[in-house]
Order: structure tokens, then sequence, then C-alpha cells
């Protein structure tokens, strides 16, 4: 919403992976890590490959442990670490799902983030009612399938949001 002070999450489309009680964690979807291609990554992990590693992205996940690497991924993959977040996607933190990826035997969708967005208990709940952020139902094909720069304005449109009449203004009945 524009009423975010926060620049790190302007335009920021996040797919939440776990909120409870405790506490709310996600992956901002939408923003590209910064001169890290994942050959790179697998070069600093040494995590070798039978030839050419894939190519990969790297997004930003979020300002929180930018060192700590995550897989959002389709639930076709599931190792005993592996948090199933729904039916159809689960979350992954370990080095074997990227020696899976680098050889090709990985998930059938997936999306690569370091860092994450974290929120403490009650905190998520305080910011939406602030009228901070907007919620839909995930939309797979936005967080695996559309380019980086056509997430947000495509999440807003399935929302049926005008972006150009979005208020900074904040209203409760």
């Amino acid at each position: 919403m524009p009423s975010m002070s926060d620049p790190r999450f302007e335009r920021s489309v996040i797919y939440i992976c776990s909120h409870d009680s405790s506490g709310a964690m996600g992956l901002v979807v939408n923003q590209a890590f910064n001169n890290l291609t994942f050959e790179s990554l697998l070069e600093q992990l040494e995590i070798e490959t039978d030839g050419d590693a894939p190519d990969i992205p790297v997004h930003s996940g979020g300002p929180m442990e930018p060192g700590r690497g995550f897989v959002l991924h389709s639930a076709d993959f599931v190792q005993e670490s592996t948090l199933v977040v729904s039916e159809t996607l689960a979350l992954s933190a370990t080095v074997d799902i990227l020696q899976a990826l680098a050889g090709g035997s990985g998930p059938r969708n997936h999306l690569l983030a370091l860092g994450y967005a974290g929120w403490g208990a009650g905190q998520l709940e305080q910011e939406i009612q602030a009228n901070a952020w907007l919620t839909s139902e995930a939309d797979e094909e936005i967080v695996f399938h559309t380019e980086l720069e056509q997430k947000w304005p495509r999440a807003m449109a399935m929302l049926g949001v005008n972006v150009s009449m979005l208020s900074s203004e904040a209203g409760h009945a």
C-alpha cells in the first residue's frame, strides 16, 4: 500500500509461508538478489555440478538473515526437513535442495530466495489492520511463472485494484 513506510517493501509481493500465534514468515517473490547467480552461489557453498549450473534466478526474500537461503517450491519434492505450506507448495532450506536443483532433479516449480520477511506475534495483523498490506490467496502463476517486474501489477489486477485509486489514508468503520 502507499502507506508502507519501509522502502524495502515498496511494491513487494510476499508469499506468507508460516503464520501462527508466534508470528509470521514470508518470502518476497518479486525482488532480485543483486549481482548473484545460482552458479556463483553454488561455488560459494562448494556444491559441485556435472557441467554448467542451470540458470536459476536468485531472489531477495526479505531483509531478515540475507545469508540464509530458502526454496519455495511445488510439493512434488518433499524431504524430512521440508515445511509443507499447502497441498501444492512447500518450503525447503537445506543444501540438499540446492544440489537437487543443480542436478536437475529438484521440484517442478521453484523460487530460490536469500533472506526472508518476518513479523513478531501480532505484528502482521496490526500492519494489515493499519492498511499497510493488501492480502489475497496465493497465485502460483504469479509466484513461479511471471517476470519479476510484472508480479506486483498482476497481483494488484488479480485483486481488482486500480493502482491509481490507492490512497495512503487509512479509515476504519
